[in-house]
């Protein structure tokens, strides 16, 4: 049991947190749908502020306010303003009310401070923030946004310590109406480092060099001075505007782009091969088909049926393209997983070697792999010197946009949508809660 002595006399003010914004409640009122506190402001701010002699009353007048939820029920704050009239020069003003909310703002400062919570650390919706508050979704919108922009967004120190960039494209709209590609920008340095997650620096309109090349030129030199490396997919124009602007830094192909271009070229192959030996794509009971999946699962986590299933399926000579294609991709899959570097990299050395050198003319997808790697080369390769440096964590990130999308049903307004994207994914949750 918890000492008596701990104790203090019941007060609604402090309960509800209203002292911290300057007011103290003078009656209360339970309907079914909220609760509504009456308050006044606790300082008389009674001298004028036009000649610096004292006011005296005039009247009264009331401001309602949005404030946050107690035990889920909306709490609205009536407020009453008192104004004063001045003796000398006969200006009228208002109690200064900005410790309680930003002028003509209808969300109390505690109330904005629980929705930023509500969307930054409990992932809620912008909807349920509005039926907390009581207001439209637009209010809460604009007003949370805003106070996000400010609080969180904004800040000069937020793209300190940047060493490592992800950069990868992202599709947020899926429509043909307009530009349906953004490109993101992730600090990757927490990853590399294995102090924490990747977390969402920028999102840019578009997806192109002279988005990511101009988001770069804004930064000042030394910012840009200090990113040592930039991890990218197989886009020639993040690799051009990299080689502009950060002439120091590292480029690196990551491994998830570079093995899934060889997983692409594995599934036109095996599509070409289905075409040309049945006249038609792939039906239920065609072995390439069936095999589809299993051709893209690494070679040592195979069961004895996948692998049984494979060697039926190699037996076939008519196979052979498919065959020798998914051995590539095998040992680009081996050279990434090598504990041993040096050996890894060798290996993937080798690979691009045997791409650019003598590949027979019928294997059209390996000998355009071949040019896409051996344009790239040293970026497939210096991730090898530069272990945990990828953009698979950049994938994570979409994957969380993704549900962001889901989780608010889409959006049309882009300005929104990167707002919601950096308070979802720009690493905002343990500024806002100590214990993450």
């Amino acid at each position: 049991m918890p000492d008596a002595t701990t104790f203090t006399r019941p007060d609604l003010t402090t309960f509800t947190g209203l002292d911290d914004l300057g007011l103290v409640v003078t009656g209360q009122r339970l309907e079914p749908d909220r609760a509504v506190l009456a308050c006044r402001v606790v300082e008389p701010d009674d001298w004028c502020r036009r000649c610096g002699c004292q006011g005296v009353p005039r009247d009264t007048i009331t401001r309602e306010l949005a404030h946050q939820p107690l035990g889920w029920r909306p709490t609205t704050l009536l407020v009453t303003v008192r104004r004063y009239r001045c003796a000398e020069c006969a200006h009228v003003w208002r109690q200064d009310t900005t410790a309680a909310a930003a002028p003509r703002a209808k969300i109390s400062r505690a109330g904005l401070r629980w929705g930023l919570v509500g969307i930054v650390v409990q992932h809620l919706s912008m909807s349920r923030v509005a039926e907390g508050l009581a207001v439209s979704w637009n209010t809460a919108n604009d007003a949370v946004l805003a106070e996000g922009q400010r609080l969180l967004i904004d800040d000069p120190a937020r793209l300190d310590g940047v060493r490592v960039v992800g950069v990868d494209e992202h599709v947020w709209r899926h429509t043909m109406k307009g530009d349906k590609y953004v490109t993101v920008i992730i600090d990757l340095t927490p990853v590399r480092d294995g102090t924490g997650p990747s977390r969402l620096l920028a999102m840019l309109d578009g997806r192109s060099k002279k988005a990511f090349k101009d988001w770069l030129t804004d930064r000042d030199q030394a910012w840009r001075d200090g990113i040592e490396v930039v991890a990218m997919d197989g886009f020639a124009g993040f690799k051009t505007a990299t080689t502009e602007e950060l002439p120091d830094a590292v480029t690196i192909m990551d491994p998830f782009h570079v093995v899934r271009l060889a997983g692409d070229a594995l599934d036109v192959c095996r599509r070409r091969v289905q075409q040309d030996l049945h006249g038609h794509r792939g039906r239920k009971g065609d072995p390439l088909y069936t095999a589809r999946r299993t051709l893209h699962t690494g070679a040592d986590l195979l069961t004895d049926r996948q692998q049984a299933r494979l060697e039926q399926l190699f037996a076939n000579e008519q196979h052979v393209p498919v065959e020798v294609t998914w051995g590539i991709y095998q040992r680009l899959i081996a050279a990434y997983r090598d504990p041993d570097r040096a050996a890894g990299r060798a290996e993937a050395r080798s690979i691009i070697n045997a791409l650019t050198q003598d590949v027979p003319t019928p294997l059209v997808e390996l000998r355009r792999l071949g040019r896409t790697l051996a344009k790239r080369a040293e970026d497939v390769l210096a991730y090898f010197d530069r272990p945990r440096t990828s953009n698979g964590p950049t994938e994570a990130v979409n994957g969380r946009l993704e549900h962001l999308r889901g989780l608010a049903l889409g959006f049309h307004n882009l300005t929104h949508y990167t707002a919601r994207a950096l308070l979802e994914a720009g690493g905002f949750r343990p500024q806002l809660h100590p214990g993450l």
